[in-house]
């Protein structure tokens, strides 16, 4: 069982640290986002909503925008991970899985029982070509961060997700190839068996089949000699163009984010490069602080500053731990500030698609992120105009319901024809 003590003393040390007064600003930016946070509270569906007295003083509210499961190349289940992220604190958690949205459900169950609010999200492979340079590749993660509805037009989405997977194989079976030819054979039932069952494999997967197998001592090790980008056991996939994948995620409702620029070789190009794609914000908090450099970057390209601890679960004294990120208050406000209408958008789209085609496909992908709580018993539901009241009122504050006109769209939904035509789904 991985031990993890030291990871949290580490994270409560840090927020058990002297607070400086909090400016008129930050205090404006709490309440914003305090607001966000709680908006599927009954309190919060009243013109008249204020922050209840016991969260006036939570200045250090946790957001956790970077992690991941074992749906791709952490440890730990969905639900283990929102546990994890309750015990240390955190109260809105963005799961980042790479190449797959598998792990969202359950993780919204799980928060439910914790009252953590879950950010769907994932983080995307991608290459980067300089247009100059011929040869100069090198991969790029992007993140999307989605509102509580999920994407808008999921199926493309998904189809560019399942290429990305289905090439992960091939580049998998292309590492194990140059493996052996540096004399440390893998047999692929063994990296697949670590990745498990569905689970498309990826560089960690390989990496802990070589510690596994005696060719390297540790998961570090496997990185730092063979399995870095451009390494000599390195090798790509499927992946698309870095510049592509910022314009699906703007055209699906999310909000998109570079992941870990400091690890890019050249980051001002493929900063400037994914900004003209429409790039909404990059990584530039990290559990030791904010890079400076970064910072300035983030600045120049107008862009919103994140971070996240890129939490896999492995263990060890150098991983961060879930929420060891420090994220101030003031950015966190900017980034509801791009995300919310962006998911607005999302939210109109996939409720007029459902009201154009009232079908049971269209309803699936209102249940895929629409996870109710069972407050009245066993009593199902009629699929039209209760399961978009609910929509609604978790997905949008009274404002954003007015600021995008629901009343038409909500009216022809609750029509008779869509509870006839469906059954009571829940």
């Amino acid at each position: 069982m991985v031990n993890h003590k030291s990871n949290m003393s580490k994270t409560k040390k840090k927020r058990s640290s002297k607070k400086k007064k909090m400016t008129v600003e930050q205090a404006v930016a709490l309440k914003y986002v305090n607001e966000w946070v709680y908006m599927d509270s009954p309190a919060s569906q009243t013109d008249d909503f204020l922050i209840p007295s016991s969260l006036k003083s939570k200045e250090n509210l946790v957001f956790e925008m970077h992690s991941h499961t074992i749906c791709s190349d952490g440890f730990l289940s969905p639900t283990a991970l929102v546990k994890r992220a309750h015990m240390n604190g955190v109260k809105v958690l963005a799961l980042t899985d790479h190449d797959t949205m598998a792990g969202i459900p359950e993780a919204i169950d799980a928060a439910n029982k914790y009252g953590i609010r879950i950010i769907p999200g994932v983080e995307i492979s991608t290459i980067f070509s300089p247009r100059v340079e011929a040869g100069n590749d090198e991969p790029v993660h992007i993140l999307a961060y989605y509102g509580s509805c999920g994407p808008a037009r999921i199926e493309e989405l998904e189809n560019c997700l399942a290429s990305i997977r289905d090439g992960r194989y091939i580049r998998a079976k292309n590492m194990l190839s140059k493996l052996k030819n540096l004399k440390m054979p893998l047999k692929w039932e063994h990296v697949t068996r670590i990745a498990g069952n569905g689970v498309a494999p990826g560089r960690l997967h390989v990496a802990r089949a070589m510690v596994e197998a005696g060719h390297v001592e540790n998961l570090k090790q496997a990185f730092s000699r063979y399995l870095y980008d451009g390494g000599p056991a390195y090798a790509t996939g499927s992946e698309p163009l870095a510049e592509e994948a910022v314009e699906l995620i703007c055209r699906t409702g999310g909000v998109a984010a570079l992941a870990h620029p400091w690890a890019l070789k050249n980051p001002v190009a493929v900063i400037r490069s994914l900004k003209t794609a429409g790039l909404h914000a990059m990584e530039v908090y990290r559990s030791d602080g904010k890079v400076a450099g970064f910072s300035d970057l983030a600045d120049t390209y107008d862009l919103v500053k994140l971070g996240g601890s890129d939490y896999h679960g492995r263990g060890g004294n150098d991983e961060s731990d879930l929420g060891s990120v420090n994220l101030p208050i003031l950015a966190i406000r900017e980034f509801l500030r791009l995300g919310r209408p962006i998911w607005c958008k999302a939210t109109k789209d996939i409720l007029q698609t459902f009201a154009e085609e009232p079908s049971h496909s269209n309803l699936e992908k209102i249940m895929k992120f629409l996870r109710i709580r069972k407050t009245n018993g066993n009593v199902p539901l009629d699929c039209g105009k209760d399961i978009v009241d609910i929509c609604q009122s978790l997905w949008l504050s009274s404002d954003e319901r007015q600021s995008i006109e629901l009343e038409a769209l909500s009216a022809k939904l609750s029509e008779a024809v869509i509870a006839q035509e469906l059954p009571r789904c829940l």
